[in-house]
Parts: structure tokens; sequence; C-alpha cells
């Protein structure tokens, strides 16, 4: 049966990565793999022999003696514990996403726009590279690409340069949220699943991510593609509304409170996150319930929010098939957690992979170990395979204590190493649909920025852990 599930999950996997040739969209086969995963756990429950119990984190070597009822009081137990981890990273990204869309009800990042003043090409590459590095850490890696990229159209008008700065922004946003609790969804679920903590993820990779963002950022800077100036469209659009740059730093202001939140009274960020997004929703409702907040409106955006709450019309906005998805990829490998299958395939990669520092503790073995080239490893799969379920069994394979540096190393790796194709990353994958990125172009020009980036970044992490 355990080979059942294995195959189950593989195919389910594979139509995952290959979303765009099937053209089918990934939370299904997230969802149909999450569903059958556990139900094929169901029905051969009486053939396991071990079960891996969530709330003692333990690998209980006596569950072949239960019988068929204390095993399945124990499954819907796990199932249950499984599933109240995963909702507290589902309400927080809900609450995330929110916020932001609340910011762009009020056009509140056409503030951004205002920083370019330059036509220079290599100023402005590194003004949209520092702000993707910055912003992402704050909104998430996904949704800076959304809007730095859609303030990027309204300057670059030439497409070929446009591809260019894209490109690095893809960089640059995966680099920024690989430092920040609420940067990106694989370290939003190591810092809920707590493993990292927000001073010391900081601390750990703040200086190898910024490395990430700076190297390929400092080597485009020479190449022909960023040489001499371009038409820079100059013509000031007319804000939405007069609380434009209010909404902009109450949101952003708002979602860095969650981590803050968090370390005072130590209750989940879901919490916190609940808070930020029901004052900035009480700000929003005043703000629009003003005779003079909206100024300006297409005919179309007008009848939208004329019938709508600023909080309802967001809500409306929010991408949900990406809330499904999480659901469907986490629930799923919580199932190969739960059946220690997780825990066997650490074991493999303990005695295959050479030992190189890095040493591991696994729950159900005094020690462990596995080198540095797994992680490695791992960043460069992140780029072929989503970096969701990756992370998701990197929890499971490991028991490492809070703030270690494997858990730093990881968040790091799967993080950046996403950026090394254009289909390896959010980021990567919204850019391609709003530009029509080629796979290939970016392969070819700027996949060795990528790696270049994430190889440097990953030797300062090396050196920088030996201070910690």
């Amino acid at each position: 049966m355990e080979a059942a599930i294995i195959l189950v999950f593989a195919m389910g996997y594979l139509a995952i990565t290959l979303e765009h040739s099937l053209r089918i969209d990934k939370l299904i086969p997230a969802l149909i793999m999450m569903a059958l995963c556990w139900a094929l756990i169901a029905f051969g429950l009486d053939s396991f022999t071990q079960w891996f119990d969530s709330g003692e984190h333990n690998l209980l070597e006596s569950f072949g003696l239960m019988n068929y009822q204390e095993k399945m009081d124990l499954m819907e137990e796990t199932l249950l514990h499984h599933l109240g981890k995963t909702s507290e990273i589902l309400v927080f990204l809900l609450g995330a996403m929110t916020i932001v869309e609340i910011i762009d009800y009020f056009d509140g990042f056409s503030t951004i726009k205002s920083f370019v003043k330059t036509k220079n090409k290599v100023k402005i590459l590194w003004i949209f590279s520092i702000l993707a590095f910055i912003l992402s850490a704050i909104i998430d890696n996904l949704t800076a690409t959304i809007v730095l990229i859609s303030i990027l159209q309204k300057i670059v008008k030439d497409r070929d340069v446009r591809l260019w700065y894209a490109g690095l922004i893809i960089i640059a946003a995966n680099a920024g949220g690989a430092w920040s609790p609420i940067g990106d969804v694989t370290t939003t679920m190591l810092w809920i699943g707590k493993k990292v903590t927000t001073g010391h993820l900081i601390g750990y990779l703040f200086f190898p991510s910024f490395l990430c963002m700076a190297i390929p950022s400092l080597i485009a800077s020479f190449l022909p593609a960023f040489k001499g100036d371009l038409e820079v469209d100059d013509t000031q659009e007319v804000s939405k509304s007069k609380f434009s740059s209010t909404m902009l730093y109450l949101g952003l202001g708002a979602i860095v409170f969650v981590p803050i939140f968090k370390m005072i009274t130590h209750l989940p960020p879901y919490v916190g996150m609940m808070l930020s997004l029901g004052v900035v929703a009480v700000f929003a409702e005043i703000y629009s319930n003003s005779n003079f907040s909206m100024t300006q409106f297409h005919s179309e955006e007008s009848d939208a929010h004329a019938h709508h709450s600023p909080v309802h019309y967001s809500l409306s906005k929010i991408e949900l098939p990406s809330i499904l998805f999480f659901l469907g990829i986490l629930m799923a490998v919580a199932s190969l957690e739960s059946l220690g299958i997780l825990f066997d395939f650490a074991g493999i990669l303990q005695e295959t992979m050479p030992m190189l520092g890095t040493e591991l503790h696994y729950s159900y073995e005094p020690q462990g170990g596995v080198s540095d080239i797994v992680v490695l490893l791992l960043g460069v799969a992140s780029a072929v395979i989503d970096n969701v379920p990756l992370v998701a069994a990197s929890l499971g394979m490991f028991h490492e204590p809070i703030d270690n540096e494997l858990w730093h190393f990881i968040a790091y790796s799967a993080g950046t190493g996403g950026s090394m194709l254009i289909i390896g990353s959010a980021a990567g994958v919204v850019a391609m649909g709003m530009e029509k990125i080629n796979f290939f172009w970016y392969l070819r020009k700027i996949a060795w920025l990528a790696l270049v980036g994430f190889l440097v970044g990953a030797a300062a992490f090396m050196f920088t852990r030996t201070l910690f």
C-alpha cells in the first residue's frame, strides 16, 4: 500500500511540474493527490507497521500492534493536527493577500512609481532590484513582482529591454523573500512551523540574500542590454484616491507589525495578521466612505468599487487557486510524513551523501547526517519542482531544533534556487504570464545570472553561519 501512495504522490507531483504543458491548473492534481493519499491510508490502515505521532514528534514502532479502531482514532487525530497547522499558513496568507489588495484598491502602489526619476538604464535596474528586494520581504515575492512589473510596464516602453528588467526583478524578489518570515510561502512555513525565528532568520540570511540579488544586478550592469538611457514615460497619472500614500504605508506597516506581535504575545502569526487586517480594514472603510476619497475612475472600475466595500472587493480579488494548491500539497506531504516515508528517505540521504559538516538529528535516531550538498541540490531542484512541497518534505524529514542552521540554509536554497528557471518560482511564473517571457530566452539570458547569485549567496551563508 505504501508503494501505491508513493506512486500517487509521484504522479501528482509530475502533473504539478508539467502544469503548463498539460494546461491543467496545479491546484487540481494537488487536491486529488491529497485526497487519494489519505484515502489509501484509510483503506490500508491494518497493513502499516509504523506511524509518526505529530503531537509527540515520535515515530511509533508499536503502531502495528494496535487494533483497527485505535489506528483509526490516531489517524483522525493526526489528520486534524496537520489540517490545523496547514490552516495556520492559509489564514495567514489570506490576511496578507487581502491587505495587499486593499492597498491596491486605493491605488497605493502608484506611490512607488514616483521613486523613479532617472533615465539611466543601470540606475533604473538598481532601483527596481532594491525595491524588489525590500518590497518582497514585506508583501511577499509574488506580490512584489506583480507590483513592480506593473510599474515597469508604465515606465519602460521597449519590451525587449523590459524583459531584462523583469528577469532581474525575479531574482531580486526571490532573494528578498528568503530572509523575511513573511517574504515567501516556504519561509512562512518554516516560521509558522517553529523552525526559525525572525531575528535569527534575518541575521543568517540577510547578507547572503543581498549578495544573491546584488551580484547578478552588478554583472547585468555591464551587459549591452543596460547601456545608455531609455525613453521614460513621464506622464503622471491621477491617483484614484488622495489616501493612496497613506494606505500604502499603513498596509505595509501592518504586515511588518505581525512578527513584532508574535514576539510580544507568543501567539501564532495568523492572529497578528488578522489584527493587522482588521485595523487596515477600519481605515479602508472610513476613507472609502469619505465624500472626497475617490476622485477619478474609469467607468467599469467605478461600478466595481461602487457596489463593494474595500474589504469585500479585496477579498474577491484574492488568488484562491493558490490557497487551495497549498492546502492540497501540504496535506499530501503530511500523509507521507505520517507513514514515516519521509524519514526513510532521510535515512537514505544520510547513507548516500558525504558528510561535509552539517549534522542533523532525526527524531527516530540518536544521530544522523547529511551534507551541505543535499541542501544545495534542494535549491537546484526548486527551479524544476515547486519549492512548497520540497520544504514541506524537509519539515517532515528532519527534526532539528528551532533556529538550527539547517533550517536557515533550507530557507535560502528553496527561496532563491527557483530563480534559475522561469517556472521555478511563483514570481517567475507570474512574470512569465505578465510579459509573455519565453522559457528558453530566460534560460539563455537570465538563468546563469541567477545561478551565480545563488552560489555566491550560499558561499556567504556557509561563511557567516560560523559567526552565530
